[in-house]
C-alpha cells in the first residue's frame, strides 16, 4: 500500500507544478491551482478539505448573506409590519435568530473588516470608511468610473489572513459577490487577492451609491452594463416637476445591479455544487441608499403605504418620487434574493448540507430619503439621526441575525446570546475543519447555533470607531457604555442599563461610578492605536 501511495505522491505533485508555472502568473490564478491541487491530493490521501479526522460527514456549504445598512427590525421576524419579508421569516422558522447580535461597527468598510478578519475594531486594520483621498479626485464619480486608480477603499494589506483565505485552504471554492468595499481593483486589497476565487460586483462602495451603475468588476476587468453614467447625488433641475413620475426616469435605467449580482451568486452555486464544498460571501448593497428599486414592487408598496411627498436629494444621494414605497421595495427585494438563493440550493439537491447566515453590517440610515422612523427601522431602539448608522448606540450596531443548517441548528429557536461580527470568523472556520478553531477576538457560535450552549465564554462587547466624531463602546451584561465626541478630546463616559432603557435616554453615570470604571478599564485593555493617522482617535492616541 505504501508503495503504491508513495507513487500517486510522486506522480500527482508533478504534475501540480507542472500546471502551476503553465498558469499565466496573475494575482490569483497560480495560488487558485495549488489550492485546488493541494485539496484534490488531500482527497486522493484520504484528508479530504473540511474534514476532520474520521469524520464521515460532508464538509458543508457556506452561504452567508450581508446586507447593507438593514435594520434591527426591517424583516417581519423581528417585528417589522409594512415591508414584506416572507423569505427571511421562513429562514428563521427553519433556524435560529439571534436578539443580541451586534455588528462590528457603525458603517460599510469597518464591519467588513472585522468580518472578515476576526478582529474587532480596536484591533482591526480597517477602522472606518477611508476613501484613500491623497490619489485625487476619488469623489468624482465619473473620472472614478474610468479611472481605477481612483475606486475603492484604502486596502487590507496582504499579511493579513482573511476568511476567505482560511476555507480556501481548508479546501473551499470561494466567491464573493455584490459589494466589496476593502482594497482598490489595483491594490493588494482586491477580493482575488484576499481569498477568493471568484469577485462579481462593486469593488467600490462610493460607486455603489448608484444601483444602475455603468459597471461591475468581474474578477479584475471591468464588464459594463447597459446602463450610461449617471451620477450620484444629482439633483432636480427648477423646471423639473417633482410631481410627475417622468421627472426621475433618468434615475433609473435598465440593468440592476443587485440582479446582475444575484445571477452571479446563482452562477456560482450552481457550478460549484458540482465541487462541493463552497463559500459564497453575498454582500448585498441593498438597502443602503441611493432608493432605487424596481419598478413593480415600487409601485406594489405606493398602493400599500399610500400617498407620500417626494424626496428631492436634500440629505444627498438621488431624488426619488416615492421614497418610502421605494425603500420597502428595496428590502422586499433583498428578501426575495434570498428566496431565490434557497431555491437554487434547493435545486441542486444540497440545501440540507448548506449553512445559511443572514445579517446586517450595521443599522438604517437616517440620509437619502430613508425615513427610519416611520417603519421602525431599528425596531425598540432608536434610529433617529445620530443615533442610527454612524453610531454605535444600539440603532446603530444591533443587528439581525439568522442562520439555519438542517439537521444541526434547531428549526424555530432564539438565541439570547450575546454575539458579535467578529464571531463569524472562527465559527465557520470550526465549520469548514470539522473541528474547534483558533480564535482572534472572536468566539465559535457553533455551541450556541447547535443548542449546545446557550452562552459564550466572554464577559464584553468592545466597539471603536474614530468618524462620526470619534467614539467608544462597551457592553456588559445589560450595562452599556458609550464615548462620544472624542476628536474633541472628550473621553466623558455615558452608562445607559439596556435592561430598562434600550433606546439609551438616561445617562446612569453618576448613579453607578464602579460600574463606569470597569467598562473604561476595558476601553484601556481593548484599544491598540491604529498605524493610520485616520483611525486614530484623539482623545486616545493624541494626549
Amino acid at each position: 500500500m505504501q508503495p503504491l501511495i508513495g507513487s500517486i505522491k510522486r506522480g500527482f505533485l508533478w504534475r501540480v507544478i507542472r500546471s502551476y508555472f503553465r498558469t499565466p502568473n496573475c494575482q490569483w490564478g497560480r495560488s487558485l491551482v495549488l489550492a485546488r491541487s493541494l485539496a484534490l491530493l488531500a482527497t486522493l490521501l484520504g484528508q479530504q478539505p473540511g474534514y476532520a479526522q474520521g469524520k464521515q460527514a460532508p464538509a458543508p456549504n457556506i452561504v452567508f448573506i450581508l446586507a447593507d445598512d438593514l435594520g434591527y427590525g426591517e424583516l417581519g421576524v423581528y417585528g417589522q409590519s409594512i415591508i414584506e419579508t416572507p423569505n427571511l421569516d421562513k429562514l428563521a422558522a427553519r433556524g435560529m435568530r439571534f436578539s443580541q447580535f451586534y455588528s462590528g461597527s457603525a458603517v460599510c468598510a469597518p464591519a467588513r473588516c472585522v468580518l472578515l478578519t476576526g478582529k474587532h475594531s480596536g484591533h482591526a486594520y480597517i477602522r472606518g470608511n477611508d476613501e484613500w483621498a491623497e490619489r485625487g479626485e476619488v469623489w468624482d464619480f465619473a473620472k472614478a468610473a474610468e479611472d481605477p486608480n481612483l475606486e475603492g477603499q484604502r486596502p487590507l494589506p496582504d499579511s493579513i489572513q482573511t476568511l476567505g483565505e482560511v476555507l480556501r485552504q481548508s479546501g473551499y471554492q470561494t466567491a464573493c459577490v455584490g459589494k466589496w468595499g476593502l482594497g482598490a481593483p489595483l491594490s493588494e486589497g482586491r477580493p482575488n487577492a484576499q481569498g477568493f476565487d471568484f469577485f462579481y460586483g462593486y469593488n467600490c462602495q462610493r460607486q455603489a451609491h448608484n444601483l444602475y451603475p455603468p459597471y461591475q468588476w468581474r474578477n479584475i476587468e471591468k464588464e459594463r452594463t447597459a446602463n450610461p453614467v449617471f451620477l450620484p447625488n444629482a439633483k432636480l433641475s427648477p423646471s423639473d416637476n417633482p410631481d410627475d413620475p417622468a421627472t426621475y426616469a433618468r434615475f433609473q435605467a435598465s440593468d440592476y445591479a443587485p440582479a446582475l449580482q444575484l445571477q452571479e451568486a446563482l452562477g456560482f452555486i450552481q457550478r460549484a455544487s458540482k465541487e462541493a464544498p463552497f463559500f459564497l460571501l453575498y454582500t448585498s448593497p441593498l438597502p443602503h441608499v441611493a432608493l432605487q428599486a424596481p419598478p413593480d414592487l415600487v409601485a406594489y408598496y405606493q398602493r400599500k403605504i399610500g400617498p407620500e411627498k417626494p424626496y428631492l436629494g436634500e440629505k444627498g444621494y438621488l431624488p426619488v418620487l416615492a421614497p418610502r414605497a421605494t425603500y420597502a421595495a428595496m428590502i422586499h427585494t433583498l428578501d426575495a434574493q434570498v428566496g431565490a438563493i434557497v431555491a437554487t440550493l434547493e435545486q441542486q439537491g444540497i440545501l440540507d448540507n448548506t449553512l445559511i447566515v443572514f445579517t446586517s453590517d450595521n443599522g438604517p440610515s437616517y440620509a437619502g430619503g430613508v425615513d427610519a422612523a416611520f417603519f421602525q427601522s431599528a425596531g425598540p431602539f432608536d434610529s433617529q439621526e445620530g443615533k442610527g448608522k454612524g453610531f454605535l448606540y444600539e440603532g446603530g450596531i444591533r443587528v439581525p441575525f439568522i442562520a439555519a443548517w438542517p439537521g444541526h441548528i434547531p428549526a424555530g429557536t432564539q438565541s439570547d446570546c450575546l454575539a458579535a461580527l467578529w464571531d463569524i470568523f472562527p465559527t465557520l472556520e470550526t465549520v469548514a475543519k470539522g473541528r474547534p478553531a483558533a480564535t482572534a477576538d472572536g468566539r465559535n457560535l457553533l455551541p450556541i447555533l447547535t443548542g449546545k450552549k446557550t452562552r459564550l465564554s466572554r464577559q464584553y462587547l468592545y466597539w471603536e470607531f474614530p468618524e462620526y466624531g470619534g467614539q467608544q463602546a462597551v457592553r456588559m451584561g445589560d450595562w452599556k457604555a458609550l464615548r462620544l465626541q472624542m476628536q474633541s478630546g472628550q473621553k466623558e463616559t455615558l452608562l445607559f442599563n439596556l435592561h430598562s432603557d434600550l433606546r439609551e435616554t438616561t445617562n446612569v453615570a453618576a448613579q453607578f461610578p464602579a460600574v463606569v470604571k470597569q467598562l473604561e478599564a476595558i476601553m484601556v485593555k481593548e484599544h491598540l492605536p491604529s498605524d493610520i493617522p485616520r483611525f486614530q482617535i484623539k482623545a486616545l492616541d493624541q494626549n
